[in-house]
């Protein structure tokens, strides 16, 4: 049965620390971001990602996303950040924008959806932020539903959807729902978007002379 951790929406330092617990011992956490709500495990534990897999009914090749607590967190995930990266990590981060870079070896295929590349962000939610810091390693951040529907803006839509497979639900009130984060990739020298998201491409590349 899911645990369901409120007090008048306010996650609590406990309940932070129950997090961490359940992430450490494999579980699946869910929580609010500045999008809609997402599930974490920890992405450098293989059975924690089989299970997410599994529960939301993912297909393999489908890559999921991490947040960072910090971008001293990247070398743990990115073999080479692109210079435009830079620029944009500078502007837009902490901020609903995914940036996908190469991936490290050593990064789980599944994780990866076997492409070799990982997305990445740094999420501007107090209670997302709190998590990750909680935890003290990158965390996956996978929207909380089932493949192919909508996303649960709140903890009762989580629970609606998902019911016992997720191990807690950290209750941080309602989240905007509507588009998910802006997804971009660099290659051959230019940034693409890969998926529309909160913030127009068009302002993002306004950002970046010479895109």
């Amino acid at each position: 049965m899911s645990e369901r951790e409120t007090g008048a929406h306010t996650v609590t330092d406990h309940d932070l620390a129950r997090a961490r617990e359940v992430l450490l011992a494999g579980g699946v956490v869910a929580f609010p971001t500045e999008t809609y709500y997402g599930l974490a495990v920890d992405p450098f534990n293989q059975v924690a990602l089989s299970r997410l897999f599994a529960l939301k009914r993912r297909p393999p090749d489908r890559p999921v996303l991490v947040l960072i607590e910090n971008r001293q967190q990247l070398p743990q995930l990115v073999a080479e950040v692109p210079p435009p990266f830079e620029v944009l990590m500078d502007a837009l981060w902490p901020g609903a924008l995914t940036l996908v870079f190469p991936g490290v070896s050593t990064l789980p295929a599944m994780l990866t959806g076997y492409s070799g590349t990982i997305g990445v962000r740094l999420s501007s939610h107090p209670v997302a932020r709190r998590l990750v810091q909680a935890f003290g390693a990158p965390i996956t951040a996978t929207s909380a539903n089932f493949s192919g529907q909508p996303a649960a803006v709140d903890a009762a839509g989580v629970i609606d959807q998902l019911g016992p497979d997720v191990d807690l639900v950290l209750d941080g009130g309602n989240t905007p729902g509507g588009l998910g984060s802006t997804i971009l990739g660099f290659a051959e020298g230019q940034v693409h978007l890969l998926r529309p998201g909160v913030l127009p491409f068009a302002d993002i590349l306004a950002l970046l002379p010479g895109q």
